[in-house]
């Protein structure tokens, strides 16, 4: 606020207004009333009937009626006519004064104007900080700041994802709560979830093996948006390829329950997560080691000869393991193809869970062209057959190499066209097919132990019912020499 001060002290060496005269001494106050003279600036002497006015005091002239103003509102009285005390330029003194107030109180109120419009702008432009959910101006613009996409994992057009790991997108801020979310196509069932700029899709179950997958980002008024507001420009569309389950895996699986000549065991430090998952056996757990396996090793049973060994590649497709899923197939009453498809892993991780063994063992038999040629079975690690057997003439010989048994009859008249063009259909007993037409069968010859056939593996009735039992499907039969 602003005042008018009154007849007070002023501070030592400040200019003070000389009542009634507007002109201004530098001496200081003394508290005593100024008695020097307004036209000299000199101590005035006391005259009090010449009608020279005082300052500083009542002003008498004659015997005239005037005011005269100090620095409070004092009043002079005289007697007689004289004229009232006057300002600079011969104004009156009173209306000096009051210009005098009437423009201080204009500087005051400019002043408060100024202070005020002052701080409305510091409120505005310097206010409060801005809380989370502001939003972002741009640059002048006063824009809600666009969202964008800053990583997609898996990324764009990726192959061979692991289909257990979770699918994340990266925003360049935390999308509003009640945001549309990202889809999933074809659909799969799982939930979304936030961290930070993150959004992480986490599959109830993973993704499928070897499956085709979108990504499809929303943009727009109806698409994603953050807590102030920000949309996506355009949408994003991304395509990722799952890879199909680890054949290590399978080949743990089908070791564990005896569809191999070697067995499985975990690793011992994750010895305990493997029996967690496989006592739970469930799906979801199953499927995650399908495309991550754990650890562990593999243990051949003694007593196979060295060239099966040499079959076996755990991490690779190989025969050894395709004769196990055909033997596993026939065991669950699949169709025998050796085919890997997602049936046949549900089926795998249904007898794990169920501890559903192989009935039959493992058998691999050799069928030897060198004389006397026989026919050699290994069943659990232990020969239980050999037999002399015939083997193919040079003219339709027995294709060397190793099979799986994939069909098998108890009798069945066998047909086909000799070497000079004749047919034959021939009764045959316990026949086990292993390679296109050629198959171990009862034939009747007079002596066995040579080439006489047309590519089958030839024994003698004996020999061949008791060898029908070991050649269940997938057992493997190798024909070498």
């Amino acid at each position: 606020m602003f005042s008018v001060r009154g007849p007070g002290k002023q501070a030592a060496g400040q200019q003070m207004d000389r009542p009634g005269t507007g002109l201004k001494t530098d001496a200081p106050d003394t508290g005593s009333p100024d008695t020097g003279s307004p036209d000299t600036g000199s101590p005035a002497t006391a005259s009090p009937d010449t009608g020279a006015p005082q300052s500083g005091g009542p002003a008498h002239s004659g015997h005239g009626h005037g005011h005269g103003h100090g620095h409070g509102h004092g009043h002079g009285h005289g007697h007689g006519h004289g004229e009232a005390e006057v300002g600079p330029a011969g104004q009156p003194a009173h209306d000096a004064a009051h210009q005098r107030r009437s423009r201080l109180i204009a500087l005051g109120v400019a002043a408060v104007v100024i202070i005020t419009a002052a701080a409305v702008y510091a409120l505005i432009h310097t206010g409060a900080t801005r809380s989370p959910g502001t939003h972002k101006q741009g640059r002048g613009s006063g824009t809600v700041a666009a969202l964008k996409i800053l990583s997609v994992t898996p990324g764009a057009n990726a192959r061979q994802v692991d289909g257990s790991a979770p699918v994340m997108v990266q925003f360049s801020a935390p999308l509003a709560t009640g945001s549309p979310e990202p889809v999933i196509r074809p659909a799969v069932a799982g939930t979304w979830s936030q961290v930070g700029n993150d959004a992480t899709f986490t599959p109830a179950k993973p993704f499928r093996p070897a499956g085709s997958f979108t990504v499809q980002v929303p943009a727009g008024k109806a698409g994603v948006r953050t807590v102030g507001g920000g949309v996506l420009a355009r949408p994003l569309v991304a395509h990722f390829t799952t890879r199909g389950y680890s054949a290590t895996r399978l080949a743990q699986l089908l070791g564990q329950l005896g569809y191999l000549p070697l067995s499985w065991s975990p690793a011992q430090d994750t010895a305990t997560r493997a029996e967690e998952m496989n006592a739970a056996s469930a799906s979801v757990s199953q499927a995650s080691l399908a495309y991550d396996p754990p650890p562990g090793s593999f243990t051949w049973q003694p007593g196979y000869p060295s060239v099966l060994a040499g079959m076996w590649q755990p991490s690779h497709a190989n025969l050894i393991l395709r004769g196990a899923i055909m033997a596993f197939q026939s065991e669950h009453g699949m169709l025998t193809s050796g085919t890997v498809n997602a049936k046949l892993w549900a089926a795998v991780f249904h007898a794990v869970k169920k501890n559903e063994r192989n009935g039959n063992g493992y058998t691999y038999a050799v069928a030897s062209k060198a004389l006397p040629e026989t026919l050699t079975i290994w069943h659990d690690g232990r020969v239980v057959f050999r037999s002399p057997a015939n083997t193919g003439i040079p003219v339709s010989p027995t294709v060397d190499g190793t099979f799986p048994v994939y069909q098998r009859y108890r009798f069945q008249i066998m047909r086909g066209t000799n070497p000079d063009g004749s047919s034959y259909a021939d009764p045959v007993s316990y026949v086990s097919y292993f390679n296109g037409g050629d198959a171990v069968h009862y034939f009747p010859r007079g002596s066995y132990g040579f080439q006489q056939s047309l590519g089958c593996v030839e024994l003698p009735y004996s020999a061949a019912e008791q060898a029908y039992p070991y050649l269940t499907y997938g057992s493997l039969v190798t024909v070498a020499g």
